[in-house]
């Protein structure tokens, strides 16, 4: 049995819930609940969230740790060590399958106050990209400025979730959201052990580098794919990326040319 199969059950039957009151404790129908525990089907995040509220138990500890075997103290311990950590406010579809939210420009100012609150994460649109990989949590964001050329100006930024600023990887690109700059998308660069900052790098080099404290993030998203209406222009005086790329790959065959 997979390990959250085995600690759901474990979880409720040590509450002395039946199954049937577990469902309705998640809105879900009774059968799900012998579908998760028989392992026949592993809960969506929407209802693992849930479930940790319930039972008062941490994420990560539910997902990978054998509850069984970890002293009750402890697992509540486990779960205190989180707190200031918010949980994500998700919404799902029919099929109970998660949503892509998204916040557009307008929705901004808004969603610094509004992003734990399920009713303003249930009110914004919601869109797909069938692309994406399945079993994560996304959200899209219209982005502003041209700090990020040749990312144009008002184009969505899909990005999957990241629990934890140690998930950062170095130079990858972020939608980082704070309640002092907003919802911004940078290369970030993870000093959070030596000094607990971020360093915020902009692709367009005119915007000058900028930390941010670990402790004022609100959100981590990775950005997995973008829209854009626009198509990134070249020119003689300011070539895009993709033709910079291919200006050095033809003067690399130019050289392998000349060797030969």
């Amino acid at each position: 049995m997979a390990i959250v199969n085995k600690n759901l059950k474990f979880l409720r039957t040590q509450k002395g819930l039946t199954q049937k009151q577990l469902a309705e404790k998640l809105g879900l129908k009774q059968a799900a609940i012998g579908a998760y525990e028989e392992e026949r089907a592993t809960p969506p995040l929407a209802s693992l969230l849930d479930i940790t509220k319930i039972f008062n138990v941490n994420l990560d500890a539910l997902v990978s740790q054998d509850l069984s075997k970890v002293p009750e103290k402890e697992r509540k311990a486990s779960s205190n060590s989180s707190k200031g950590k918010e949980v994500l406010a998700i919404t799902v579809d029919s099929n109970n399958k998660e949503n892509v939210e998204l916040v557009m420009q307008k929705a901004s100012a808004g969603y610094l106050s509004g992003y734990q609150d399920p009713e303003f994460v249930k009110d914004l649109p919601k869109i797909s990209l069938p692309v994406l990989p399945k079993n994560k949590t996304y959200r899209a964001f219209e982005i502003q400025g041209d700090s990020m050329l040749p990312v144009q100006p008002g184009s969505i930024i899909f990005g999957e979730y990241i629990e934890d600023v140690a998930g950062i990887k170095n130079g990858k690109l972020y939608i980082v959201v704070t309640q002092e700059d907003g919802i911004v998308f940078k290369r970030v660069f993870n000093f959070a052990d030596d000094e607990g900052k971020l360093l915020m790098v902009s692709d367009n080099r005119q915007y000058q580098p900028y930390s941010i404290a670990t402790d004022d993030v609100l959100e981590i998203w990775s950005a997995k794919a973008f829209f854009s209406n626009q198509f990134p222009e070249g020119s003689a005086s300011n070539p895009s990326v993709s033709d910079q790329l291919a200006l050095q790959i033809v003067k690399l065959q130019q050289e392998l040319t000349k060797k030969k």
